[in-house]
């Protein structure tokens, strides 16, 4: 999924696809936040879809949430959805989907690490990625250009990919968060062996970066998207459109 926090959001995934109640525009629903009117009637972020009752669908970056709260167009679009006014937002809403949003990232790797699909240190994943291995490639946010460069280099041998833009994804955490979230010390650099679990990751990672507004989603775009993406996901490197026929505040 290659989404500059200034695009909307579109689908390149099978499934069903939802609604931004803001936007309008329509993209998978693993990329979109859901948002679930809770039984006292306060309206909760539920990035998991798994909460019971009437919800309602948001694919816009934070900066755009905030905005619409402020000025009282989130509370018009979400009483056509959930059709009552009889509830409340609360005034830290876009905080608690970040927070959320970062937490099912963490938890998604630390799963995919029981799982036995994680690489960790440098020499390992140097040797997986030279062998072919290697899925895909996330660096801390203070990890050193020098090594992050090389493990770039290894993926792009490993892959036949030399030449190409194609290299490891940067992302805005720092090594204490991601050693915490695989309970591993000093966790600089990590590896994903497993198809299926980098384009798991991807959707997760994605999905933050796109409502945080980071730049390194418009890097993502340029570089690693065209064979990172392509190989976490098995899908061609290309937006596909979205199919007419969709279900809406669901």
């Amino acid at each position: 999924m290659r989404n500059p926090h200034n695009e909307p959001l579109t689908s390149e995934i099978d499934g069903p696809v939802r609604k931004c109640i803001l936007s309008g525009d329509r993209a998978a629903r693993d990329n979109l936040v859901r948002l679930a009117l809770g039984p006292e009637g306060q309206v909760l972020p539920d990035v998991r879809a798994k909460a019971p009752g009437r919800g309602a669908w948001i694919g816009v970056p934070r900066a755009d949430l905030e905005k619409a709260l402020t000025k009282g167009k989130l509370k018009g679009v979400l009483t056509r959805a959930f059709k009552t006014s009889a509830f409340t937002l609360p005034a830290d809403l876009p905080a608690l989907i970040e927070t959320q949003l970062e937490r099912q990232l963490l938890d998604r790797l630390g799963l995919e690490s029981k799982g036995g699909h994680v690489v960790i240190g440098h020499e390992r994943i140097d040797k997986t990625a030279r062998s072919g291995k290697l899925h895909l490639l996330l660096h801390a946010s203070d990890a050193g250009a020098d090594g992050s460069r090389k493990l770039d280099q290894a993926w792009r041998v490993g892959s036949d990919a030399e030449g190409s833009g194609m290299r490891g994804l940067a992302i805005p955490l720092a090594r204490p968060i991601l050693s915490m979230a695989l309970g591993r010390e000093n966790v600089v650099h990590i590896g994903i062996t497993d198809p299926g679990a980098a384009g798991r990751l991807r959707t997760a990672l994605d999905r933050w970066l796109h409502y945080i507004g980071s730049e390194l989603v418009s890097a993502a775009c340029e570089t690693a998207s065209q064979g990172a993406t392509a190989l976490a996901t098995g899908q061609p490197d290309m937006r596909d459109d979205v199919p007419d026929d969709v279900t809406e505040n669901i």
